[in-house]
């Protein structure tokens, strides 16, 4: 798929990361796809973007949309043309834009689902809620902005989280064809985070014990970023090998 540069403005994007169990992730994940590990631990989580003034790169700002989006995201490794490559995997997205639902897959990369968003955001205090129409995703959470990681986290320190999710800039998406994924790269103008301190969190994608079964995932961390300058390049369909595709069905 070939789609014009992007850019716009991320106005905001919390990422809420888990910790799951490498040998689940790799049952889940399709071909070419595996576990990208940090001391033997796979990590996978949700994106919850507002994007705005979001057009094509040779359109002036005030022709830009706006929209709500969250991605299920699991972070991968594959091999492309002979070299190892890095990044992530989205099995599904959902969207406050119905031209984003209606486009994806077809104008965007990756099929889009329509959600409601309810957000509420008062002095670094973010509570967002996101119910799909088709009842398949529904995600709640609500934070205040810290200073520290959780003690828990399999991160040693902000630095080495943010490292590893700048890293992670380019995502393939699932399509409608099976074996093919469109994928996006984020080219960031500045990059930072800071830790989100987690009150409440829920997700039915990450609660669903037929993927994930018990002790499998445990809540990580959560960073959150504003105001960034951005644009989105696309990286063409990535096909997997046949074999690997008769493998999978």
């Amino acid at each position: 798929m070939q789609i014009p540069v992007i850019r716009g403005i991320i106005d905001r994007r919390i990422l809420v990361n888990f910790q799951v169990d490498p040998d689940v992730l790799a049952r889940m994940l399709p071909s070419p796809f595996r576990p990208k590990l940090v001391d033997g631990t796979g990590l996978a989580g949700v994106c919850l973007i507002r994007l705005k003034n979001i057009r094509p790169r040779t359109l002036p700002a005030f022709l830009g949309i706006a929209s709500e989006n969250a991605a299920h995201r699991v972070a991968v490794e594959w091999d492309q043309d002979g070299e190892q490559r890095e990044g992530v995997f989205i099995p599904r997205r959902d969207t406050s834009s119905w031209l984003n639902a209606l486009a994806g897959g077809r104008l965007f990369p990756g099929v889009h689902h329509h959600a409601c968003f309810q957000v509420r955001e008062h002095d670094d205090h973010f509570r967002i809620r996101v119910d799909s129409d088709d009842r398949t995703t529904h995600l709640l959470v609500e934070g205040q902005v810290g200073t520290e990681l959780p003690a828990a986290s399999i991160f040693a320190s902000l630095a080495e989280a943010s490292r590893f999710f700048e890293h992670g800039s380019v995502g393939y998406s699932a399509t409608g064809q099976h074996g093919t994924f469109d994928g996006l790269e984020l080219r960031s103008y500045h990059w930072q985070v800071r830790p989100l301190v987690v009150e409440q969190v829920e997700s039915s994608f990450f609660e669903n014990r037929t993927w994930f079964p018990a002790n499998s995932i445990a809540f990580d961390s959560a960073l959150v970023m504003e105001h960034i300058e951005h644009e989105w390049h696309g990286r063409g369909s990535l096909i997997a090998a046949v074999e690997d595709c008769c493998h999978a069905g």
